[in-house]
């Protein structure tokens, strides 16, 4: 891979994973409609790690409060907030993890029916696919955001709703086009949480996901100038994002977002349309 195609690349990563408008659709669209390199799997997760050093560093003060809290929790019984939300996190991730693995089964069944079915590329499915998701899940994001209200901060988060929450990743991982952002912020959302409260814990949960997804596609890793540049673009770029996005939801709407990807979603389909 071009580094200057890397260093690209690790911006977009860092610009929308953070965002609910879809890293995975981002990375799949750029090389497709430039005709690029198509980005491989290990690749993709590399860029991840980026944003992942990026809400590590970012929430690094809450994760000690975090790991010390549940440390306490399950040693000494002392129950805290960050005890209960570390709980929440750990209990939480072992089913996403297991959501993950079916889901992309799943998909990968789905995309080969449809090539078969209309006999076409599949990455003319794949796209096809992203822009569907792309446009229902921001008319959804915004019909479930202007009608939710926010009773729940942070701290009140339960048991019930951080699972439904981190389950709702899974079909993330496995439907490039919907977003781990989109769906865990619609998910909570529509169970009565706050803007900034399902920001933050959304971040929070996506760590353990993406570190394990690290771990199992490192030994595809091809070290060299691309990855590293890549990495730290994404690295650099999710530190601005996340601090943008804590602040433009204390007081703005998820409404701009759900716009932009109903409108990528009809200029996908137009391209796809115009290649025909």
């Amino acid at each position: 891979m071009k580094v200057i195609h890397a260093l690209i690349l690790g911006i977009i990563q860092g610009l929308t994973e953070l965002l609910p408008i879809s890293s995975s659709a981002h990375l799949n669209l750029f090389p497709w409609i430039f005709g690029w390199e198509e980005i491989s799997a290990s690749f993709d997760v590399a860029l991840h790690i980026g944003t992942l050093l990026a809400i590590v560093l970012f929430f690094y003060k809450d994760w000690i409060k975090l790991i010390k809290g549940g440390y306490e929790q399950v040693k000494y019984k002392k129950k805290t907030t960050e005890g209960r939300i570390f709980l929440y996190i750990v209990f939480a991730t072992i089913p996403t993890g297991i959501a993950c693995l079916i889901f992309d089964k799943i998909s990968e069944k789905i995309i080969e029916m449809l090539t078969n079915a209309f006999h076409v590329e599949a990455i003319t499915v794949e796209m096809a696919l992203i822009a569907i998701a792309l446009i229902v899940m921001g008319i959804v994001l915004y019909i479930v955001d202007k009608k939710s209200k926010a009773k729940t901060d942070y701290k009140n988060i339960t048991f019930k709703q951080s699972f439904w929450v981190a389950i709702s990743q899974a079909i993330a991982a496995a439907f490039p086009g919907v977003s781990r952002s989109g769906i865990t912020m619609t998910v909570g959302r529509g169970m009565g949480i706050k803007r900034e409260a399902i920001a933050k814990f959304s971040f929070l949960l996506s760590t353990p996901v993406v570190a394990a997804a690290a771990l199992v596609k490192m030994k595809d890793f091809v070290f060299g100038i691309p990855f590293i540049v890549g990495v730290l673009a994404s690295f650099i770029v999710g530190l601005f994002v996340i601090k943008f996005l804590l602040q433009y939801l204390q007081k703005g709407s998820f409404k701009i977002f759900a716009i932009y990807r109903v409108v990528l979603g009809v200029i996908v389909f137009a391209i796809l349309f115009a290649r025909m």
